[in-house]
């Protein structure tokens, strides 16, 4: 982790975050202390491998309900998960290790990618990403910030 708080930083049940290292200036998580890993909506995901390292490629569309502004992602796998999702399906995930910016907080998470098509936020934040400082208060909603007005009316464009 590349920063810890020292007294507990507050979050609320959905938070504007950024991805920088995947070129992800804002996108909205919802924050799940019932998911143990974090996963991000990857569309069109493509494995390859590059000197005998699992790597993937895919696009990342950061506006919910919206393929406006894709971006497209190559990086190496760092594991494998069996995932098992809210409708107690399983499925092998590939885990990439990337870095996020919660508020004042940058730290380096591992991130699952799978479609989220139904799902109502591009990134879910699990408990593995939230500890070590960070307390949830799920009547809450974006204490670490958000992004300006004109970025937040871009979430809300429909393509």
């Amino acid at each position: 982790m590349t920063d810890q708080p020292t007294d507990p930083f507050t979050v609320g049940w959905r938070e504007w975050i950024m991805l920088p290292d995947l070129g992800i200036a804002w996108t909205k998580a919802k924050i799940d202390t019932g998911a143990r890993s974090s996963s991000l909506h990857a569309h069109d995901l493509e494995r390859f491998t590059i000197d005998d390292t699992p790597w993937v490629r895919f696009s990342i569309h950061p506006w919910q309900a919206s393929d406006l502004d894709p971006v497209v992602v190559e990086c190496p796998v760092a594991d494998e998960r069996l995932v098992r999702s809210s409708s107690g399906d399983e499925q092998e995930r590939p885990v990439i290790r990337t870095k996020i910016t919660l508020g004042s907080i940058e730290r380096e998470i591992d991130v699952t990618l799978t479609r989220r098509d139904s799902m109502g936020f591009r990134m879910l934040l699990g408990r593995e990403a939230l500890r070590d400082g960070i307390v949830v208060d799920a009547q809450q909603s974006y204490c670490a910030g958000r992004p300006p007005p004109s970025i937040r009316r871009r979430n809300r464009a429909t393509p």
